[in-house]
């Protein structure tokens, strides 16, 4: 992730944004992208948002804005529901609310420098009265964006959060007839008058042979495509079939099979994937001004050479 910033940096992109999993820490990854860059903007896409506490997660961010020299948007995610029950020991139950309550308790405990906090809340209780003097934080404004798929969530982005992280399933029509009118709805529920902005994955595959990027991308979206959270997505696109099939196969250990179910129309749908011929041209097609923040996602399964071919791609035309 530090030599993917740095080349990003090199080659004049706005920003780059690093993930977590069972085996990465997004904040470590961060940390090591600030050492890596100096200009660009350094995002979360995303952080657990469940699995640390609000204290923890108030102190990282201290860290993590101090490091980058304040060029840091912090994105959180819950993950799915059985993530939340199985990877950290929660009952998975109203993440929605849960989201609303922790991200402006973690905003008091930015400026925990202003005095003592007490909360005791639906699901965090928190009493802190510090004994040793607290500085300032290097900003108590930091950008914080939510992850969120189904509605609920996205609303809880429009409510609580400075933009969304939208998921790697999600298509331009998603955007447009979901996406923004619930991140719209939860400002106003909120009476906050602004636009939100979404940071929005898009898988990018791209090689000279375009088969080969092709399947590379059908392979993405068939892994995403096995999350029934995920599930509305196909729905709105009347993929619900293919999705069903996909997971059957790739829940059955055939995952051969289950990259084959993923219809030519879900790939050219949902990614970027071709020559870089082809993919520039579907970008300004398809993609151009969907997103505030696009986040180009290349293929895991091509390593270094797909973040190398992904940049060379969009350096050439001097893409913003």
């Amino acid at each position: 992730m530090a030599e993917s910033a740095r080349l990003a940096e090199e080659a004049g992109f706005a920003g780059a944004w690093t993930t977590e999993f069972y085996d990465r820490s997004a904040t470590i990854s961060l940390a090591a992208m600030a050492a890596a860059t100096t200009t660009i903007t350094l995002g979360s896409a995303i952080a657990y948002a469940f699995g640390r506490t609000p204290l923890v997660w108030a102190a990282e961010a201290r860290d993590l804005d101090e490091l980058t020299g304040q060029r840091l948007i912090l994105g959180l995610g819950t993950g799915t529901r059985r993530m939340q029950q199985d990877w950290h020991g929660l009952d998975g139950e109203h993440p929605a609310p849960r989201m609303e309550e922790l991200i402006p308790l973690l905003r008091n405990l930015l400026r925990l420098n202003e005095g003592p906090i007490t909360h005791d809340g639906r699901f965090y209780r928190l009493h802190v009265k510090p004994t040793l003097p607290v500085g300032p934080p290097p900003r108590t404004d930091l950008p914080i964006y939510l992850a969120g798929v189904n509605p609920r969530m996205i609303q809880a982005a429009g409510r609580v959060g400075d933009g969304l992280v939208g998921h790697p399933l999600f298509t331009a029509e998603y955007v447009r007839d979901v996406a923004r009118p619930a991140l719209q709805e939860g400002a106003e529920h909120a009476g906050r008058d602004r636009q939100i902005p979404i940071a929005g994955y898009l898988t990018c595959s791209v090689n000279d042979d375009g088969d080969l990027a092709r399947e590379a991308a059908r392979a993405t979206v068939a892994f995403n495509s096995t999350v029934k959270t995920y599930r509305v997505i196909h729905r709105h696109h009347g993929w619900e079939a293919h999705a069903e099939k996909i997971r059957e196969k790739w829940i059955g250990g055939d995952f051969a099979a289950a990259v084959k179910a993923v219809p030519d129309e879900m790939v050219d749908t949902i990614t970027l994937a071709g020559t870089p011929d082809e993919v520039r041209a579907k970008y300004a097609e398809r993609w151009d001004g969907v997103y505030e923040h696009t986040l180009l996602w290349p293929s895991a399964f091509a390593g270094m050479d797909g973040v190398r071919k992904v940049i060379e791609t969009f350096t050439a035309v001097h893409t913003p």
